[in-house]
């Protein structure tokens, strides 16, 4: 029982061990310039991505910048919008009552006439 489990070792050790050949330099700088080749496309693609995020948060920035003054100029504009309703309405107000009044004259005018 013994000598069968100290000869798988015995065998390792006799056994002349085998040379790894190394493989060709053209072989090995092929699947090295394929690997540096996705390599390099992944890096372009990601310095793409950052340029694209870079672009987006300064148009995001202007676009809120953009929305801040907008916001102020309606909150300067407000009061006088409010001025130009109430002065519409007055102007209305006084249309109707001059437009009344011509309507009083041109029956007044009507009855003349017969």
């Amino acid at each position: 029982m013994s000598q069968s489990f100290w000869e798988p070792e015995v065998m390792e050790e006799t056994e002349p061990e085998i040379e790894t050949q190394e493989p060709e330099p053209e072989a090995e700088s092929g699947a090295l310039s394929l690997s540096v080749d996705d390599f390099s496309a992944l890096e372009e693609r990601i310095l793409r991505a950052v340029d694209l995020v870079k672009r987006e948060r300064l148009t995001r920035a202007e676009a809120e910048q953009r929305a801040t003054a907008v916001e102020a100029q309606l909150q300067e504009q407000a009061p006088l919008v409010e001025q130009l309703q109430t002065e519409v309405s007055g102007l209305r107000a006084e249309r109707d009552h001059v437009r009344q009044r011509v309507e009083r004259l041109l029956a007044q005018l009507d009855a003349l006439e017969l």
